[in-house]
C-alpha cells in the first residue's frame, strides 16, 4: 500500500503531519509513504484535488484511493485508513 503525503515549504502543520506518517511507516511493514511538494508538482495536486496542506492520501496496491486528509489525522485514524489498503 501507498500513503502520499502533500506538503508544502512553509506549512507548520506539515511537521506534524510527517511524524504521523512515519509513526504509521514504523508500525505497517510494508507501507510505502511519499512525500510530495505541491510546489514542485503542481500538475499532478491539481489533478488529485490537492486544495491544502498537508493532505494524506493512502491507496490500496491496485492504486485504489481509501482515504484522504486534508490536515492532520491522528495516528490511529490513520492507522485505521492503512487497515482499509490492506
Amino acid at each position: 500500500m501507498q500513503l502520499d503525503l502533500w506538503t508544502s515549504a512553509f506549512c507548520a502543520p506539515c511537521a506534524a503531519a510527517r511524524r504521523v506518517t512515519a509513526e504509521a511507516a514504523g508500525l505497517v511493514p510494508g507501507l510505502r509513504v511519499t512525500e510530495r511538494d505541491v510546489a514542485a508538482h503542481l500538475d499532478t495536486a491539481e489533478d488529485l484535488g490537492i486544495r491544502s496542506t498537508p493532505t494524506i492520501i493512502v491507496r490500496r496496491d491496485d492504486g485504489a484511493e481509501v482515504f484522504r486528509s486534508p490536515g492532520v489525522p491522528s495516528r490511529d485514524q490513520l492507522l485505521l485508513a492503512v487497515a482499509k489498503a490492506l
